[in-house]
């Protein structure tokens, strides 16, 4: 056997890389992982659409001596399976190069640190020129024309990548000006939700901020962690040693929504679309909107969210592509995700259908009831026992029948197919809202004035178990106790 070196035709192999399939928000977000890693804390990113058209992204990291510039412009400069640092984002080594050059031609690398100031480029055209893998090394002169290197030399150390002479990113537009405000629009969406965690600061993260031609990027939070419930605990899942953790989440239910957040999370229909595992590597989010086909994607369980958080050094069991955009869960982390889907899926069905409401709850005496009924439909029936219809019935003997009557006509009557299309239209239901806690007291004290005021305490005691007062037991017993229901 007789080995002999094969090495890939520069040309043909650097303009099949550019074709991997990077879109421009992928791209731009490869190379800010780069600035992550090297403990940047400000990224700026500038789009330039006219003239001599270019794309940087300047960061304040801490920049690169004279090997590690070189190195980091080399194709395949780490190997995938080598141990990294528990920051760093990065995984084959090509991210910069294959992400920059599937949309430009034209690369150039400009790093400080120590007030020295270097430059690397990889222009295309010029290796298809030599046929050979030429990386070309710019002096003072020519750096110091380049964009933004005057905004770099105001840092104590950092990098600017530019982007020149954009074939791809300006093929098949007519008016690229337009369609990179457009573009510009889509990475803004991109960034403030794959970066969110950096962007707001997250405890055990160093914060960031991005802006784009000078515009704050602002963090967009897929949980609505504010508001939304955590379902379950915590799991942690350990895998050859190393810890996955997972955290379930049950959005609230779109009516306590705020029309800002249900814009924020992708409008309607990016409810359901972005339902599922939002699957994060070193906080940095990967993929979302996805249930890994282990479960289907449906309006009762829209609601539901799960994070996982895996490190870096599980990328292998994972199948993370080139442009961190794919990864697929192991057999062994597939099989324990299996049981928080369907507890999850449960819980989320119950907040889309009962909106809140403990309507299934024996303990309570309910104005409707619900029923199976023989041929496997439901009936929903006004509560005959509920108290204030008792009693109302009782004092009145003579109205008695006719209420019978009217509480079946609007039994009958349920605008069902309208409230059907407006419950799965996300429609905000001004019905379903809760009552304040100041009316509820003004309620309990208008039914008390027809009550005997022996029969008071007896009658509380039961409004307290009953809908809507159970669900305000301590403000009835705070008013009981200062006198304003006596």
């Amino acid at each position: 056997m007789k080995p002999i070196e094969l090495p890939p035709y520069a040309p043909t192999l650097i303009e099949s890389t550019r074709a991997i399939g990077y879109s421009l928000e992928a791209a731009v977000a490869d190379i800010i992982d780069n600035s992550i890693a090297a403990g940047a804390s400000k990224v700026d990113l500038f789009f330039f659409p006219v003239d001599k058209e270019y794309v940087a992204i300047l960061d304040n990291g801490r920049g690169m001596d004279d090997e590690e510039i070189t190195t980091a412009m080399q194709y395949g400069s780490k190997n995938p399976m080598d141990e990294r640092s528990k920051d760093d984002l990065g995984r084959f080594g090509l991210g910069l190069k294959t992400a920059s050059l599937s949309q430009c031609r034209s690369l150039t690398v400009v790093t400080k640190r120590e007030d020295v100031l270097l430059a690397r480029r990889w222009d295309i055209d010029y290796v298809a020129n030599t046929g050979k893998w030429t990386l070309l090394i710019l002096d003072e002169d020519e750096i110091l024309q380049l964009p933004h290197v005057e905004e770099l030399l105001k840092y104590d150390s950092g990098t600017v990548v530019i982007w020149q002479n954009l074939d791809r990113l300006k093929a098949g537009e007519i008016n690229f000006e337009q369609a990179l405000g457009r573009k510009i629009d889509v990475v803004r969406e991109h960034l403030s939700l794959v970066y969110h965690r950096y962007l707001s600061g997250e405890v055990g993260l160093k914060k960031i901020e991005i802006q784009i031609n000078n515009v704050k990027i602002e963090p967009t939070d897929p949980f609505l962690s504010s508001k939304s419930v955590q379902a379950m605990d915590d799991e942690i899942l350990v895998v050859r040693g190393k810890h996955i953790e997972v955290r379930p989440y049950i959005l609230p239910h779109i009516s306590k929504m705020t029309s800002d957040e249900i814009k924020m999370l992708g409008g309607k229909e990016g409810l359901r679309k972005h339902q599922g595992f939002y699957v994060y590597r070193n906080k940095r989010l990967l993929v979302w909107g996805t249930w890994f086909r282990m479960m289907r994607q449906g309006e009762m369980s829209k609601l539901a969210r799960i994070r996982v958080d895996i490190p870096n050094d599980l990328d292998d069991l994972w199948t993370l592509d080139i442009k961190k955009s794919s990864a697929i869960p192991p057999a062994e982390v597939r099989n324990n995700l299996k049981s928080v889907i369907e507890r999850l899926a449960e819980k989320s069905k119950r907040t889309w259908t009962y909106r809140g409401k403990r309507e299934m709850d024996d303990s309570v005496v309910h104005v409707w009831n619900r029923y199976r009924t023989r041929n496997g439909g439901f009936m929903y029936e006004i509560n005959r026992d509920y108290p204030l219809l008792v009693e109302i019935q009782n004092e009145n003997t003579e109205i008695a029948s006719r209420l019978l009557l009217l509480m079946k006509q609007i039994e009958e009557n349920i605008p069902l197919n309208s409230l059907y299309l407006d419950l799965t239209n996300d429609e905000k239901i001004e019905n379903d809202k809760d009552i304040d806690s100041a009316e509820i007291i003004i309620m309990l004290r208008e039914i008390l004035k027809t009550t005997e005021a022996s029969l008071h305490s007896d009658m509380i005691d039961m409004l307290k178990k009953t809908e809507p007062f159970c669900n305000y037991v301590e403000e009835i017993d705070k008013a009981l106790k200062e006198g304003i229901l006596s």
